[in-house]
């Protein structure tokens, strides 16, 4: 190499470089207490037998526990923490965490640092305050939260503190899971047994463990912190309940993978350095399709470790936002008439040996087994698309699934031409020709060499195949990743043991069985594929002749958690308990009430405060500028197209004040309702309907009413102004 080639590769290292020239790998994972840390801290001896708990799923006795609470305190210390805290995700949408000193009192009254295994092990927050469905009550308040030894502790630094977070799960006195975390555990045990013994039918018999991958998608919006402030209705639902379309939105397509301001660049850098000392692999970060609107993309990891990585992922974005004076906004649709944002889910299974079972192979045996684990878990998502798509049913979801921005409420599946041709050829007995003349024998039908990126991607479809991976794009932007997750894993976990006993009484020749149980499955199949517009009303009309389902609102897919199909399917599994479902099913149609109540009493506060006080004095300007311009000029000029507005804003406010009285009305008449689930369809039949139409007159009003008499920041400020 030249020295000018040197002089040139040197620059271009160092553009690379974040600020001061440290590169990401120098401090990646600093505020993490990974593996890599405490083999430095822990006896030899210990620490292997830290590694065997943690892979044959065994517990850790209290004299090891001892040993790596005493080597994460020193470890904390160092790090300048003060506190430590069990950080878990309770059934909302945030984490939570109580913080306790390491400080204790010796016998002659000096203080000391001390950390012991009991303290790492268990922690006891009060769990009557957290959302239950009906498990714990106020005067039953002891719960627990149990360190997940799989998932490594952390330091998170606040304005002046520090505190060592140790992710747990969280359970109430009599066992039962209050949280997110437990279940997707109990979940990916699950699909490892399943997945493990499906590979020894098919002949693998290296690979020990299997487990589920995710890289979740973060869309997000960024606004001026002044503007959010400004607004009652962001500040208290994190949505605008009301607000005219500015008139450029996205229409020129220029904000998608554009420039990114300097601004917005610099709260990128600093979110992703962030990112990165907590071991967070954060690796895309660009401008998404709407006006102040974006999104980060990390690498694949194991999937606790994916969806712990998401929460704070979402908690760094809005602390990184704050210092910056900005807003990140993570509701599914902040603003009507402008995309929402989503989190794009990718979900495949790989097993520890680095193969991924959705990544098609090179040899008969590869191929074979990629078909059994792709037929597998489309055969869940077809028997099961009712409790997948209620996984990510809320209120803010329901604004945005099906608004030719994101999938419908109908759960479909997209392969592609070429694989979908694959199997139906396989369903046919057909022999497929490769593109690419490679053709490799099964013995029975021949398939070609598959490249993970054969196909087109469809946008539309709300759970793609794309390549080496299934891609659930119906999540919320702001929804806690476990749940989908731990729905997939199960219903997967499923699929694989079904097609295992058929395989297995299907004879001696199980590479004839397994075929023979594909071709079945995948004739039974065929309704759930589709490769087309799925925002399409035909397809709306088709799908229905398929028999698949259209849930479109909350309230309509949330008893699917609690149907006796769905009980038997994870109680069999032992991922949630009858009871731990309808648990969950009573927190989150209790959710959708307290939300849509929330967002209606917001509104009627900003009509009544806000809306109609700035109307009436337009109206009255108004008045006096007709009145007192007849007087000046007499019959000389034609006042009646004046007299016309003034009547149009007249008969406006008058809409409003009607419609807000009905609003005020009906959420009366929905608080007298006990039963939440008709109270939840009462919201949304009746009273969502209401606040539509008040928001419509008010944002009529707000393309009349001078802009410095209007009390709120409009929408081109909002998204344009940052």
């Amino acid at each position: 190499m030249n020295t000018k080639e040197v002089i040139i590769a040197t620059e271009r290292k160092l553009s690379c470089l974040p600020e001061g020239g440290k590169p990401i790998s120098s401090y990646f994972g600093e505020n993490t207490f990974s593996t890599r840390e405490l083999r430095t801290r822990l006896p030899m001896d210990a620490y292997k037998a830290y590694l065997e708990a943690l892979e044959k799923k065994l517990k850790i006795d209290l004299a090891l526990a001892n040993e790596v609470a005493n080597a994460m305190k020193d470890w904390a210390i160092e790090k300048g923490a003060t506190h430590y805290s069990h950080w878990f995700q309770p059934m909302t949408s945030l984490t939570a965490e109580k913080h306790d000193s390491f400080i204790e009192p010796m016998e002659n009254g000096d203080y000391i640092e001390r950390f012991s295994g009991k303290q790492l092990v268990q922690g006891e927050p009060d769990a009557s305050n957290f959302p239950s469905g009906g498990i714990r009550t106020t005067f039953e308040a002891r719960g627990y939260t149990v360190w997940d030894p799989s998932s490594p502790a952390f330091i998170n630094k606040s304005g002046k503190g520090t505190t060592l977070c140790i992710p747990s799960v969280f359970l109430s006195y009599t066992g039962e899971a209050l949280d997110h975390k437990a279940p997707l555990l109990r979940s990916i045990n699950a699909i490892s047994d399943s997945a493990i013994r499906m590979m020894r039918i098919l002949g693998n018999r290296r690979s020990r463990r299997v487990f589920p991958t995710l890289g979740p998608e973060q869309e997000y919006f960024l606004i001026d912190r002044e503007f959010f402030h400004r607004r009652q209705d962001l500040v208290m639902t994190g949505r605008t309940l009301l607000g005219a379309p500015p008139s450029r939105g996205q229409q020129l397509e220029d904000h998608y993978f554009g420039s990114i301001k300097e601004r917005i660049l610099t709260f990128m850098h600093e979110t992703e350095e962030e990112l990165y000392r907590l071991g967070i692999p954060a690796k895309t970060r660009h401008n998404e399709v709407a006006p102040s609107q974006f999104e980060i993309a990390p690498l694949f990891e194991e999937a606790n470790l994916a969806t712990d990585h998401n929460a704070l992922v979402m908690e760094t974005l809005r602390k990184i936002a704050a210092r910056n004076g900005l807003i990140a906004l993570l509701h599914e649709k902040p603003f009507a008439g402008i995309n929402g944002s989503g989190k794009h889910v990718n979900w495949s299974l790989a097993d520890d040996l680095g193969n991924n079972m959705l990544n098609p192979g090179k040899t008969p045996h590869d191929n074979v087994q990629f078909l059994v684990f792709l037929i597998a878990t489309i055969r869940g998502v077809y028997h099961h698309a009712d409790i997948l798509r209620s996984s990510v049913a809320s209120s803010a979801n329901d604004h945005r699934l099906g608004a030719n921005e994101a999938p419908p409420a109908i759960i479909s599946v997209f392969l592609g031409d070429q694989l979908t041709k694959i199997l139906m050829d396989i369903e046919n007995g057909a022999i497929t020709e490769a593109t690419n003349s490679a053709i490799i024998d099964l013995g029975i039908s021949r398939i070609p060499v598959l490249s993970k990126d054969n196909t087109d991607r469809n946008r539309t479809s709300p759970f793609a195949f794309t390549g080496n991976k299934f891609e659930f794009r119906a999540v919320g932007s702001h929804q806690n990743i476990s749940f989908p997750a731990t729905v997939i894993n199960t219903i997967v976990t499923e699929s694989l043991d079904i097609l295992g006993d058929k395989i297995e009484a299907g004879g001696p020749n199980a590479k004839q069985a397994t075929m023979d149980v594909l071709r079945e499955e995948i004739r039974a199949l065929k309704p759930i594929l589709f490769n087309g517009d799925n925002y399409s009303q035909e397809w709306e009309m088709e799908a229905k002749r398929r028999g698949l389902p259209n849930k479109k609102a909350t309230c309509a897919s949330l008893p699917d958690m609690v149907s006796d199909k769905t009980i038997k399917l994870f109680e069999k599994y032992r991922v949630l308990s009858e009871v731990e479902l309808k648990s969950r099913y009573h927190v989150r149609i209790e959710r959708y009430c307290k939300k849509l109540d929330i967002e209606a009493t917001t509104l009627h506060c900003m009509t009544s405060s806000q809306v109609i006080p700035a109307a009436l004095e337009y109206q009255a300007r108004l008045a006096s500028s007709i009145e007192r311009t007849g007087k000046v000029l007499g019959g000389g000029l034609d006042m009646s197209p004046q007299k016309e507005l003034l009547k149009e804003t007249a008969d406006l406010i008058n809409r409003v004040i009607n419609t807000d009285r009905a609003l005020v009305a009906g959420r009366a008449a929905a608080l007298k309702i006990t039963d939440n689930a008709k109270r939840a369809s009462f919201y949304c039949d009746e009273i969502k309907c209401i606040m539509e139409e008040l928001r419509d007159y008010c944002d009529e009003l707000e393309l009349i009413v001078d802009d410095e008499l209007w009390p709120m920041p409009k929408f081109w400020e909002i998204l344009f102004i940052n």
